[in-house]
Order: structure tokens, then sequence, then C-alpha cells
């Protein structure tokens, strides 16, 4: 009988990249993106070095995909996954991880004004590492994050793809306008 975790994933090509979505017994527990699909594989292998890997068969887990991929030709929708997010992190990574699902498509916030809205207007830089660490990427919106003058800053899966994710959301938000 094996009792070693183990994690099931997904990987596919998406407009932004490799995307990866990665579920553990509890939950989704990564998403990532990468140029390829074997980078992609590196960074999960990366970030769970003593779990085991293995492709998933999970109709759960394919029907979350689906739905990401869906949001990604319309961003401006609210993201609804149905496997529970179980993200790994401290106590202010999930605080700050929490504040970013409730922003809006399309909404930008400077690291301070979200270290302001948790109550901590010193923590910019907590607030960047947090995003730095973020193993969800899309779900959890850190690429909604710029510098206090509206500037592009560092963006954990590079600042192109931040800035198309951008572009798209906004896109999205003005054809939902007219």
């Amino acid at each position: 009988m094996n009792t070693s975790p183990s994690i099931q994933y997904l990987c596919t090509t998406s407009p932004v990249g490799a995307l990866l979505m990665a579920a553990d017994n509890n939950g989704l527990c990564a998403i990532l993106l990468a140029d390829s699909s074997t980078d992609a594989h590196a960074l999960l292998q990366e970030r769970f070095p003593q779990t085991g890997l293995q492709e998933s068969t999970d109709n759960r887990l394919q029907a979350d995909m689906s739905r990401l991929q869906a949001w990604l030709k319309d961003p401006g929708q609210p993201l609804e996954l149905g496997l529970p997010l179980t993200p790994r992190g401290s106590a202010f990574q999930q605080q700050v991880w929490l504040a970013l699902r409730q922003t809006q498509p399309g909404q930008m916030l400077s690291y301070r004004q979200l270290a302001e809205q948790l109550g901590k207007p010193g923590a910019s830089r907590a607030v960047a590492s947090a995003c730095a660490a973020n193993p969800l990427a899309l779900v959890i919106p850190c690429h909604r994050i710029v510098r206090s003058d509206g500037s592009l800053s560092g963006y954990r899966w590079g600042i192109a793809r931040k800035q198309q994710l951008l572009r798209m959301e906004q896109e999205a938000m003005l054809a939902q306008a007219s």
C-alpha cells in the first residue's frame, strides 16, 4: 500500500503559455505558468520535491482546467473552480492571497494599497514577497498588483505575461461595457 503523498496534475497550452494545474487530496495546491510543459513540470517538482507526481485522470481536475481555460478566453468574468483552493503559505501570505481573490478583473492595486487594505501600511515589501510566493497563478491574481506609480513590476510568471493578462482583462471589461 502506497502511503506517500501524491499530487495529480494536468498541463496544457494556453494564451499565456504552458498552464499546469495540480491537486492533492485536499484540493488545488498549484497552478503554474511556464514557457513549456517541461518547464511547468520542473516547477511543480521543485515546489513539491518529496511528493509523488502523476498525470491526472480525475474528472474534477479536468473540469477545473476547462473552467480556467474558459476564463482565459473571457477574463472579465469571475473565476469559479470546483475544487477547494489549498495554497500553502504563512498566515500573512494567506491574507494577501485572500485579498487578491477579492479584486475584480481589470482592477489594479499597488503593493502599498494592498498593505493598507490589510491594515498593515508598512508591509509593502511583505505583500510583494507574498505575491512572489503565490502558488496559484491566475486564481490568486497577483498580476493585478503594480507599483505605486502604476508601472508594472516583477511578476513570478514574467512581466510579459503580466502585461498580457492585464490587457486581456481590460479588453474583456471594455467588451462587457459596450
